[in-house]
């Protein structure tokens, strides 16, 4: 009994301490739950512009799977086109000229468009490279007035929020110069939207996710050529990225979970009163380094 009464305070002592340690490992867990919360990523980081390669698949479906391409594809001849210098010169001269002519043009007038010229444009930026060619991009395009109204109204729901609250004072002053803000008429006017998502993953035939290797730089490229083909037949858009708007969007199109969407494009002939900010380009000397 004395035994037990001398070790009382040991015991005591130790149980402070155990109970000490647990309060001190709940209450730092505590702190860094309120520090993540209050202490967000940045607002105008879109969840749906973050590339997914990097995440890796489930265990299950690890870098062993088989991806579905073939493992012994036949290579054929090829044979580019040639010119001489002089025609190289002057088609790179065109190109340009061209291409310099390209605006974002957010006065979009109604006048229908050929479908067929559409289907082509869309043609030529699948002809785009890909990560180990998985083509992950889906464009869709939209032509029904009822959808193309429902896709304004929440992309100017979002976008008021970002000018207000979201995108900071800085970005919104730098745009007051363009005269933009989030009211999007064009997205009602013009005969059609293209909406690019990227598929972050595929789908084997066993139903097991695919890696889509550099999905985003792949459909980036991909955009890039389109616009190159609407300036060519003449169309025009203005490159629009809705932050906060790809969850919603991707639900009323219907479109699946592993699409993302990167880029919404108003396409169509610009109005006849239209007008575009006088800006300039930078010159080579200052976008080339040549060593």
């Amino acid at each position: 009994m004395a035994l037990f009464s001398s070790l009382t305070p040991v015991f005591i002592a130790i149980i402070c301490v155990l109970i000490g340690v647990i309060m001190k490992k709940m209450n730092g867990e505590k702190e860094k739950r309120d520090t993540e919360s209050k202490h967000p990523s940045r607002p105008w980081v879109d969840e749906d512009l973050k590339d997914g390669t990097g995440h890796p698949l489930e265990e299950e479906e690890g870098e062993e799977e088989w991806q579905g391409l073939e493992e012994n594809i036949a290579h054929v001849p090829f044979t580019g086109e040639r010119y001489s210098e002089a025609e190289m010169i002057e088609r790179s001269q065109t190109f340009y000229e061209l291409l310099n002519k390209r605006r974002s043009v957010r006065f979009l007038s109604d006048e229908p468009v050929p479908r067929e010229v559409i289907d082509n444009v869309i043609r030529t930026a699948g002809t785009s490279p890909s990560g180990a060619h998985t083509e992950p991009w889906t464009f869709v395009v939209v032509q029904d007035p009822y959808l193309k109204h429902k896709i304004r109204e929440i992309v100017e729901e979002e976008e008021e929020i970002n000018y207000k609250k979201r995108m900071g004072d800085r970005w919104v002053n730098d745009l007051k110069r363009l005269r933009t803000n989030w009211i999007k008429e064009y997205l009602d006017t013009a005969p059609y939207l293209i909406l690019i998502f990227k598929q972050v993953y595929g789908r084997l035939p066993n139903g097991k996710k695919k890696t889509h290797y550099y999905n985003e730089i792949s459909v980036s490229i991909a955009c890039g050529i389109l616009l190159a083909a609407l300036q060519n037949v003449g169309l025009y858009t203005v490159t629009s990225t809705p932050l906060n708007c790809g969850p919603q969007l991707r639900v009323l199109l219907q479109r699946p979970t592993n699409e993302k969407l990167l880029l919404l494009l108003p396409v169509g002939y610009p109005k006849k009163d239209a007008t575009v900010p006088a800006l300039t380009r930078k010159p080579l000397e200052d976008i080339m380094v040549f060593m």
